[in-house]
């Protein structure tokens, strides 16, 4: 596969930024198959926007030629009080999250912070190296990658959150971290960083961060990314979560009760998940309705259906059950890969009951 084709799919939606692009065509050109990785917190059932807008992603890469790593990070679960703090919850429900990103994206490898940190003196060595080169008021600026801010009380253990995640892409051997835009912070101090070390600077490829589907969080900030960022799609929130094992009818109970509003484009839910999510696996999108509403209609890209809705002409729950029915469809083969797979029906079954004692 040529460079070209390469960057094409590494740019590909749901990619919003890369850090920097001419960074990334030197390295594919001296590295045919350069490395990868993207840190999960292991924290609940996976949804839209943790599992499947970063599953495309890393699909995308892997088309590639990258050598992608989905990064099972047990240590930052546990100082970020995932499961209240309980370890051996986390690392149960972390076997749940290796089931489904090898299902889902084909050739990823799956890495264990515990296996990684494990008698290892020189990642800790680094890990206090890395972290002479900051000071508390920019390690406190960092803290938004693990959804915290400035103003809490935080404890000691979480200040190491962020020079732990950047000694990581080295450590895991990641020419190219990879998330969501909140991650954004940590990779920034990455590159900073490392050319101090003696390091190879990363190449950082940050995607869409999905918005929840209950309306968005109103922020003083002007800062459009902080909206974004407490807005997104999220566990701990659950009413604002599709997760991937919903049914058709849970899933449009869910978004019976969507913010939607008519006309509205900015911040829709429903149509960034559109844009995200079907149109990243179709060419079309087909909304059904009576003849008397219209009858139905199919848009051959984001941008007509933009322009429909925001002209008044589509309402807002025909998009919604055509939303839900497309949903279905893209979700049903992850449901029925747990539902008859053993043991990774097991694995989810240890992460409801981790979550029901937690």
């Amino acid at each position: 596969m040529d460079i070209e084709t390469k960057i094409d799919l590494i740019k590909k939606p749901p990619t919003e930024e890369i850090l920097i692009e001419k960074e990334l065509r030197e390295l594919l050109q001296t590295n045919e198959h350069p490395g990868h990785y993207q840190g999960f917190e292991i924290s609940g059932m996976l949804h839209l926007g943790n599992f499947v807008v970063s599953g495309f992603k890393i699909n995308d890469l892997l088309k590639a030629g990258i050598r992608c790593q989905a990064y099972m990070a047990d240590w930052h679960s546990f100082i970020n009080d995932k499961f209240g703090g309980d370890w051996d919850k986390i690392l149960a429900s972390a076997k749940y999250y290796a089931e489904a990103f090898k299902f889902f994206c084909p050739g990823v490898k799956i890495v264990v912070g515990s296996e990684l940190y494990h008698n290892n003196d020189e990642y800790w060595r680094n890990f206090v190296r890395f972290s002479k080169h900051m000071t508390l008021s920019r390690t406190l600026r960092c803290m938004t990658i693990m959804g915290r801010s400035e103003s809490e009380r935080l404890d000691l253990s979480q200040y190491f959150y962020p020079p732990m995640q950047a000694v990581d892409i080295k450590e895991i051997g990641a020419d190219i971290p990879h998330g969501g835009l909140d991650q954004r912070k940590a990779h920034v101090l990455a590159r900073e960083i490392f050319p101090k070390m003696g390091w190879k600077k990363p190449v950082a490829v940050h995607h869409h961060l999905l918005m929840g589907i209950a309306e968005p969080v109103k922020l003083e900030t002007k800062d459009k990314l902080e909206q974004v960022i407490a807005s997104k799609m999220s566990k701990s929130k659950p009413w604002t979560a599709i997760f991937i094992h919903d049914t058709e009818e849970q899933i449009k109970e869910k978004l019976r009760k969507a913010w939607c509003p008519e006309k509205l484009v900015e911040m829709n839910p429903m149509l960034e998940i559109v844009k995200h999510v079907l149109f990243h696996e179709k060419t079309t999108f087909k909304v059904e309705r009576p003849a008397k509403f219209g009858g139905t209609v199919e848009f051959q890209s984001y941008g007509e259906l933009e322009k429909c809705y925001s002209q008044g002409n589509l309402h807002p729950q025909d998009l919604k059950n055509a939303v839900a029915k497309e949903f279905a469809i893209i979700l049903e083969p992850i449901r029925r890969y747990f539902e008859t797979n053993k043991e990774a029906k097991e694995h989810l079954n240890i992460l409801k009951t981790a979550e029901i004692t937690r």
